[in-house]
């Protein structure tokens, strides 16, 4: 079967940064719904629509079709007494970025001093450009319920507790999980 819309796509997936140094090696397939649900990059869509189990291929994803560039106004220095104890680098918060009528934001603790805090708003892999070692293991057509839902049930994929094996706590599956715009 070929990878097209409305196909549930698994791929066996290492990401480096552009000098090849490993940021994930993809110990579980990364498993989208294709087709522009924004369960994975579009370029990695791009450049497997139309490809079958066996196709393998290297790409570089810049960026701007990646995380977007760094952005140094989404970096805030917060009192220490505004955030919950105990307070650890890697946490993560939601809250709005400074002059922002925008949605939320995700801010992760980067920095922490004695009475102040690093929160950094981008996503960890902004400006950087991505390499992605890409190998397709299985395509399958996706259920009308997935199709309605925009995303893949069952394992390595979405559960909304109807009886589904999943496993959980998957290191990685942020890139299951979320859309990535």
């Amino acid at each position: 079967m070929k990878i097209a819309q409305n196909t549930v796509v698994s791929v066996d997936y290492k990401l480096s940064d552009a000098q090849n140094n490993l940021i994930e090696d993809g110990a579980q397939p990364m498993v989208y719904l294709h087709g522009g649900y924004e369960n994975t990059l579009p370029k990695i869509e791009e450049e497997l629509d139309g490809k079958e189990v066996g196709y393998s291929s290297t790409i570089q994803i810049e960026p701007e079709d990646a995380f977007g560039d760094y952005d140094p106004s989404l970096l805030k220095v917060e009192e220490r007494s505004r955030l919950p104890e105990p307070l650890e680098v890697g946490m993560q918060f939601e809250g709005v970025a400074d002059g922002s009528d925008e949605e939320p934001t995700i801010f992760t603790v980067t920095e922490v001093a004695d009475d102040k805090v690093v929160l950094d708003g981008n996503h960890p892999l902004a400006g950087m450009a991505l390499r992605f070692e890409l190998s397709v293991i299985d395509v399958r057509a996706a259920t009308e319920e997935e199709i309605a839902h925009g995303h893949v049930h069952g394992a390595h994929g979405h559960d909304h507790g109807h009886g589904h094996d999943m496993d959980d706590g998957d290191e990685g599956d942020h890139f299951r999980s979320q859309p990535l715009n």
